[in-house]
């Protein structure tokens, strides 16, 4: 069922009986300039942090591209009979775009040479002889504006604005305004003369893989350099609390690189070939270069950091396997009483040459795995923690013949494991974050088949034993009491201790291209498109029961299938705290 929204009146508290009261959404805003919107932490004291993604008017630098390369005329001819499958006649040409400013002026080769920039099939994204892009930004909701909060992207040399070369993930916020996330270095282009060339040729480099930032609430940018910072180092930040002398921050850092993977930096990166930058990054992608742990930083009120205490590895590797692999454990929360949660590498329960990655909690200086991996688990992570030290994540096992993950929450205090029912025995099921009050927010696979499965957002309540589809809690049609209600809640990142759930609904709007403007079909159409919008649910009293017809909700979800929003974010949404954590 759905609820009829009835009543204006903002509740300030939800009380554990009244799951079903009905909620008011409301939009947090969009990025100007780009598509989709996402909220990664929100804190009690009302600050919001997010994402964005999809930017409009990407740059691209075509000064270096010989566009006579095979993959690029393989790529064009590609796009050419797209064009004619769609009974379109392609509007540029490849001596338009070297020549002609296209990808300024004409969307059709703007889109082309993002999508060529972006593709990993022809193997651009791992060649490091063409600009790196990257959509994905952090950004700060504020009342009813949304301003971008660049990590580490510098001003280009060779185009107006950032490089939009470097990843960004903006993960959590304090209580009075200070965050924190991490990134990679931006990409520079440099001339670089291989050994057994005569002629200098373009690479794009970067200092480092990733490194984690503190942002104070005025804007000033604090890195977080790991001590360990050979060709790099890594360090993530994934959450903040404010203390009472300051900080504390949690995430992971590298510790040092296993001599197996030494000894390949020194046989390949030897700045012969390839920029030595390009051989680690290289590398790094086929398996990690570093030793990572989880680590907890404590920074003073002027982000200063004071300590650094590194919170160790669910099991204890032998020295062959410290030699040739590299392990990795992460924090991905802290609680007001210090307890961090996150996951780590550790052996499979029977078979000791095998390593899994598993929800852990980090205490007292022991690394808790507390996942029955007896009962078929084979990795997971704990995402969230409240200050009663119960945990909110997800764990994966095979079910139905394929690895479904499955929302838990485990008590500290008892030692127990429950691991709720989803929408269906198979549904796929992720506990994002818990309040004080036990109520846990996430989202899970609706639809039957695997060609029609999509997310949607729950609330759970500890002790109730039933999980609640959001969008049953939303009403059934906009306010001409006709329209089918614009929202489908897709996932509940953030509940605070109002029970205000903020998370991301998809919305059906006018089609944009990449230079922003409005997409025609052949017969000058208008097109549609679903986007992801950042939202905030508030709870309404006195919301009474409507009902709504088998009818309409087939409708409901037919427009709410018609486009998986997360499908073009295309990042590994299970391993993330909230959105962005892994």
């Amino acid at each position: 069922m759905k609820y009829k929204l009835l009543a204006a009146s903002i509740l300030a508290t939800l009380s554990t009986s009244a799951i079903s009261a009905t909620y008011q959404l409301t939009e947090l805003g969009t990025l100007e300039g780009a598509k989709h919107s996402y909220v990664t932490d929100v804190s009690e004291s009302g600050h919001m942090i997010g994402a964005a993604n999809g930017l409009y008017n990407l740059p691209i630098d075509t000064s270096y591209i010989d566009f006579t390369e095979n993959v690029v005329e393989s790529a064009y001819s590609s796009e050419e009979n797209a064009f004619e499958l769609s009974d379109k006649v392609i509007t540029f040409t490849l001596d338009d775009i070297e020549n002609n400013n296209a990808v300024d002026n004409n969307p059709d080769a703007h889109d082309f040479m993002v999508s060529f920039l972006g593709s990993s099939t022809l193997g651009i994204t791992s060649n490091f002889e063409y600009q790196k892009l990257s959509s994905l930004v952090g950004v700060i909701y504020n009342n009813d504006s949304v301003a971008e909060q660049p990590l580490f992207d510098v001003a280009s040399v060779d185009y107006d604005g950032l490089t939009r070369s470097n990843t960004n993930f903006y993960n959590a916020v304090s209580e009075d305004g200070v965050s924190v996330g991490w990134g990679s270095a931006p990409y520079d282009k440099v001339l670089f003369t291989p050994d057994d060339e005569d002629d200098a040729e373009t690479w794009f480099t970067h200092e480092f893989i990733e490194r984690g930032m503190v942002v104070s609430a005025d804007g000033l940018q604090v890195p977080l350099v790991p001590e360990f910072n050979e060709y790099g180092g890594t360090s993530r930040a994934n959450d903040i609390i404010k203390t009472n002398s300051g900080y504390t921050v949690v995430g992971n850092v590298s510790i040092d690189i296993p001599e197996d993977r030494l000894e390949n930096i020194d046989d390949n990166c030897d700045n012969e070939d390839e920029p030595t930058s390009v051989c680690i990054n290289l590398l790094n992608s086929s398996a990690s270069v570093f030793n990572k742990r989880a680590v907890k930083w404590e920074l003073d009120e002027f982000l200063n950091i004071n300590s650094t205490e590194i919170l160790g590895l669910a099991f204890a590797p032998d020295e062959d396997e410290t030699e040739n692999d590299a392990y990795t454990s992460t924090a991905l929360a802290i609680n007001e009483n210090g307890t961090v949660v996150g996951s780590s590498h550790t052996r499979y329960y029977n078979n000791d040459s095998t390593i899994i990655t598993m929800p852990v909690y980090f205490k007292d200086g022991n690394v808790i795995d507390f996942i029955d991996q007896e009962d078929d688990w084979i990795s997971g992570k704990s995402l969230a923690i409240n200050d009663n030290e119960v945990i909110a994540g997800y764990a994966v096992k095979f079910i139905e013949g394929s690895q479904r993950s499955q929302f838990f929450y485990h008590d500290i205090n008892t030692g127990s494991t429950v691991f709720p029912t989803g929408y269906f025995s198979s549904s796929s099921s992720y506990g994002n974050d818990i309040n004080n009050q036990g109520y846990i927010v996430g989202e899970g696979e609706v639809g039957v088949s695997d060609n029609t499965r999509r997310k949607e957002a729950f609330i759970y309540k500890i002790g109730e034993d039933k999980i609640t589809n959001l969008n049953d809690l939303l009403p059934c049609f906009e306010s001409d009491g006709e329209t089918s209600y614009a929202y489908t809640m897709a996932e509940a990142k953030v509940i605070n201790e109002n029970n205000e759930i903020f998370g991301v609904a998809t919305k059906t709007v006018e089609k944009r291209d990449t230079l922003g403007g409005i997409v025609t079909d052949v017969n000058g159409n208008t097109e549609f498109e679903s986007v992801a919008v950042a939202v905030k649910l508030t709870p309404i009293a006195n919301g009474e029961v409507d009902s709504c017809s088998v009818a309409e909700l087939e409708e409901n979800e037919r427009s709410s299938a018609s486009f998986p929003w997360y499908t073009l974010f295309l990042l590994p949404l299970v391993g993330l705290r909230r959105i962005f954590r892994f």
